[in-house]
């Protein structure tokens, strides 16, 4: 028993001196490491600590002006009172303080409480909604209504008790100067707020001139030159706690302004040609068509100036149009519906460059110098009569009208329809009687390729139609595309449904739909059938015939300009192309346009114009369309400028179009009472001016001359 105790002792005090040890060489390693923290890695941990500490708030830029090219402002910006909430402070609510304060809210600015909740949530968590979430820094307020009267503004601030975690401050927005009275829509856009995807995308390419809550262009000028004209965002450093509470300010970068962009657009200009377009739709709709009996619909309608040598947007106008200023503070759904609603005409279309429409005979001068290219001569002399037999159907004049044999300027001149059926007939014959050779040569077609026709014309602006022509391939592809839907309605038996004319073409077009036939051929020589351009396309090709062949892509951005007045950009014209034809035959179809304007189909309408002074070129068209009326087309051009004007189910071309294209005519270069006096010309010096605006030192435009309005 004695001998056992010592043992039990030793064992013990064994036992203590191994949890002495371990205790020690815990305490060591936790010195070690303490000493790692503090010592070696102490300036990295403690400048993780500090960073943890602040947060960065986007500081948004000011978007750049955009001007015209005489520095007159077409968008600006304006200060407008921002409602936002604070959701560091918001989200330390209790649920029932939270919906009080937000319904509260909603009250005063007129917001739907469920509708700020929702903006309130950051987008990609759990209940947002696209278009609706917040896409910025979780430290920054979140605007939840903009544009509030002042009223509203004060009386939220002046009440902090009553709107905890509410911020009311002001911001710039878009603004609309409208010079001249001018709309402009289509070519200036709008803007709305960045989408996730967006933002994303930007993250990961580097770009940090759009955050969050950025707004980019859409549309127009807007979203064409967006990176010239959003700026660069700036940042506020804030100090917060351990709770996410602000608790100051710890430095800031300040945002750098966007750029101005100088267009070629003349306000002046452009406003006389809203005006004339207006005029000119209203005037269709109040007279009769001598065909139906009822008054033009004049659905739309385009007018498009251009600089003859440069291809240089000087206005450009479509109807029905929209008030861009919609889109400032969001656009409601009621709104943005209507922009799309074809009962209200698809405001949000632009006819000029996005709108397609049969040419008719305003194609005529192509056609001219692809015949004058391609084995005809200027001492060709071809029946105008009343009519041409193709096939089963007989092709009409206007109006049945015949002129005996004349040549191609007289047919240009009276527009003769049955003169280039025939020049169209005899390649069709010559080159492809055979209906099923897709690869037959047709010279009217491929002159047509060289002016810029079935494709975009390139100018800046997005969302550009590319026209068709409707050639032979065209043909055989659409046959490809429809003939399952059209052979299975054929093949079944007729039903109530469908009418004897639907029945008996879709039988004709299941069996032969394929075949480009030659009433298709000489459909295409008058610029009828399934041959579609945009206004533009038709004025860019007007362009090449009045410098010689050079085609343009089309520029309404004339150059950019820092914020401190520095050039940064100038944008020049480009060349995309040149039409060659034998020598004289530019001066030949030049010289028959001028008699189209003295003693053609549109001299009526000239009557008294000092064409010896101004030079005017014309060529008017009235397009045919299945099922609608008749559009009117008449394109002209001077050594300066082309107008084109175009409207849709309007009627004749020189009937409709005339009065207005002759009064944009006259403000162009100034004539009054048959004299030309350039100091009333829309456009200081005639001419279009080659220059830029001129500018301050802090960036600022010097005002034109003193104007009337």
């Amino acid at each position: 028993m004695t001998s056992a105790r010592p043992q039990a002792a030793q064992r013990s005090k064994l036992r203590l001196l191994v949890l002495q040890a371990l205790v020690f060489s815990l305490f060591a390693t936790l010195f070690v490491r303490l000493y790692y923290l503090q010592v070696v890695s102490g300036d990295e941990y403690t400048a993780q600590a500090a960073a943890q500490s602040v947060r960065e708030i986007v500081v948004q830029p000011q978007r750049g002006l955009i001007v015209d090219d005489q520095g007159r402002p077409l968008v600006t910006n304006r200060t407008s009172w921002v409602v936002s909430v604070d959701r560091t402070v918001v989200d330390k609510m209790t649920d029932g303080v939270r919906a009080k304060l937000v319904e509260r809210l909603g009250r005063v600015v007129g917001e739907r409480a469920k509708r700020i909740e929702k903006q309130l949530v950051t987008c990609g968590e759990e209940g947002s909604v696209s278009g609706l979430c917040w896409n910025g820094s979780p430290f920054q307020a979140v605007p939840v209504a903009q544009d509030v009267p002042q009223d509203v503004a004060l009386r939220i601030l002046e009440q902090p008790e009553d709107f905890p975690a509410v911020v009311v401050d002001q911001q710039t927005v878009r603004s609309y100067p409208q010079p001249f009275g001018i709309n402009l829509a289509h070519v200036l856009g709008y803007l709305s707020p960045i989408t996730e995807e967006e933002y994303d995308t930007a993250q990961d390419d580097g770009d940090r001139s759009v955050n969050g809550a950025s707004a980019v262009g859409r549309a127009g000028v807007e979203k064409q030159y967006d990176r010239w004209l959003r700026g660069m965002p700036g940042y506020r450093s804030v100090a917060v706690d351990s709770m996410g509470r602000v608790l100051g300010d710890d430095g800031e970068v300040e945002s750098q302004p966007g750029d101005t962009l100088v267009t070629s657009i003349d306000a002046k200009v452009q406003g006389v040609v809203e005006t004339q377009l207006e005029e000119a739709i209203a005037v269709a709709r109040a007279t009769r068509d001598t065909v139906t009996g009822k008054n033009y619909v004049a659905d739309s309608g385009a007018v498009v100036v251009l600089e003859a040598d440069t291809g240089r947007v000087v206005a450009m106008a479509s109807q029905p149009t929209y008030d861009p200023g919609l889109w400032v503070g969001g656009i409601t759904k009621k709104q943005l519906s209507r922009l799309y609603s074809e009962a209200a005409g698809t405001p949000l279309l632009g006819r000029a460059t996005q709108g397609q429409f049969a040419p008719g005979s305003t194609w005529k001068p192509f056609m001219t110098a692809g015949a004058l290219s391609n084995g005809y001569s200027t001492d060709t002399m071809l029946n105008c009569s009343s009519f041409l037999s193709v096939g089963n159907r007989d092709f009409k004049n206007y109006e049945s009208g015949a002129y005996g044999y004349i040549s191609f300027a007289k047919a240009l001149e009276v527009s003769c329809n049955t003169f280039f059926y025939r020049v169209g007939l005899d390649y069709w014959q010559r080159y492809g009687s055979d209906v099923a050779d897709v690869d037959a040569r047709d010279p009217l077609v491929e002159e047509a390729k060289k002016f810029g026709f079935g494709r975009e014309t390139g100018i800046d602006l997005p969302g550009e139609a590319s026209g068709r022509i409707a050639d032979r391939a065209w043909k055989r592809a659409y046959f490809e595309s429809q003939k399952d839907y059209y052979c299975d309605l054929a093949a079944k038996p007729q039903t109530a449904d469908t009418s004897d004319f639907v029945y008996l073409f879709a039988r004709e077009f299941c069996a032969e739909g394929y075949a480009y036939r030659a009433g298709d051929a000489v459909n295409f020589a008058i610029g009828q059938g399934d041959t579609i351009v945009t206004p533009l396309q038709l004025a860019r090709a007007y362009a090449a015939i009045a410098n010689g062949g050079t085609l343009y892509a089309p520029r309404i951005g004339k150059a950019v300009v820092s914020s401190d007045g520095t050039v940064i950009r100038k944008i020049a014209p480009k060349k995309v192309g040149q039409v060659k034809v034998p020598d004289g035959v530019f001066g030949y179809i030049d010289d028959a346009l001028k008699g189209v304007t003295r003693q053609g189909t549109m001299a009526w309408r000239m009557v008294g114009f000092p064409l010896d002074e101004v030079a005017i070129r014309s060529k008017t068209g009235s397009a045919e369309v299945y099922g609608k009326q008749s559009t009117s087309w008449v394109a002209s051009y001077s050594d300066d400028y082309v107008v084109v004007m175009m409207v849709s189910q309007g009627g004749t071309g020189s009937g409709t179009s005339g009065p207005a294209i002759r009064k944009i005519w006259e403000a162009l270069y100034g004539v009054t009472e048959e004299e030309v006096r350039p100091a009333d010309a829309a456009i200081p010096g005639v001419t279009p001016p080659r220059g830029l605006p001129t500018f301050r030192r802090d960036g600022s435009i010097l005002p034109p001359a003193t104007e009337k309005r």
